[in-house]
């Protein structure tokens, strides 16, 4: 058994460690309800903008392609925007988001051109030799549309130049503070029939100029909200992750803290009845 001052020097290192924990969990609290907010507001003008690319694209003709990014072709590489997060100290989030990854690129059964968005993918995808044509990090726990536009602007510009054949988002979607979810979703070629199954609208308007000068500037517009969006559910998700690892870990040093009390209570008692028993031996041999 251990002696007293090592399980007291213990428990007081394992009382340091859970201060710590508690307040990084306090931390990821407050970032994570900020988070949440921001994905909340975002959804909604993703949702009109998709009512609206629907419906434009339901004036086109029958085989006519309004834009690039509406093109659907057989020829050139497979683009994966996977976002992950810069740090760790969040639970599975990484790894959750990794595996679905892995399993992805193997359903896939060809090579893809990756582009990473947050160190920890970065490094997973470089540790085991898959190439990246792209990498962003340091994107913060607040950023806005301008920080990851270029981004899109990556798969967009190859898209268009008929380089890449298709193009998917990998990352965690948030659902609640207790569920994250990883997802692949398709980005391009958009698809205005798979919108429409994911929500349909019910947009009214009367559009000008033509179809085609609407397209131009809303796709690359709607691919950018996409990517944001994806983001911004990605780090509300890592965020609510930590704050729950977090609070597991204050937990468990907490319990561990009880454990090592007991165990010091007993060892001390050990010891002064041994001390006790010295003693009166010690009396009853002055006796005699």
């Amino acid at each position: 058994m251990p002696s007293t001052r090592e399980i007291r020097r213990r428990i007081k290192s394992i009382k340091s460690t859970s201060q710590i924990t508690k307040a990084m969990e306090m931390v990821a609290a407050a970032k994570m309800r900020r988070a949440q907010e921001r994905v909340l507001a975002a959804r909604p003008y993703a949702h009109h903008m998709r009512e609206i690319i629907i419906d434009v694209a339901s004036t086109a003709a029958r085989g006519e392609v309004l834009h690039p990014l509406l093109e659907r072709r057989e020829t050139g590489e497979i683009g994966i925007i996977f976002i992950s997060g810069d740090r760790g100290l969040c639970g599975g989030f990484n790894a959750n988001v990794i595996r679905r990854l892995t399993s992805f690129l193997e359903e896939l059964g060809e090579t893809a051109k990756l582009i990473t968005v947050g160190r920890k993918g970065r490094d997973f995808m470089l540790r085991y030799g898959y190439g990246l044509s792209a990498e962003f990090s340091g994107l913060g726990d607040a950023p806005k549309s301008v920080d990851t536009s270029p981004i899109a602007r990556t798969v967009i510009d190859d898209y268009t130049a008929g380089h890449l054949k298709r193009v998917y988002l990998v990352y965690t979607q948030f659902v609640s503070t207790m569920t994250q979810r990883p997802v692949v979703q398709q980005l391009l070629p958009v698809e205005p029939e798979r919108l429409t199954e994911e929500g349909p609208g019910a947009a009214d308007y009367i559009y000008e100029p033509s179809p085609q000068g609407i397209m131009a500037v809303l796709l690359p517009r709607f691919v950018e909200v996409q990517v944001y969006q994806a983001v911004l559910e990605s780090i509300a998700s890592e965020q609510s992750a930590r704050m729950v690892a977090m609070r597991n870990a204050t937990d468990n040093a907490k319990e561990l803290i009880e454990s090592l009390t007991l165990t010091y209570n007993k060892a001390r008692q050990s010891a002064i009845t041994s001390e006790l028993v010295d003693i009166t031996t010690s009396i009853q041999a002055m006796r005699t």
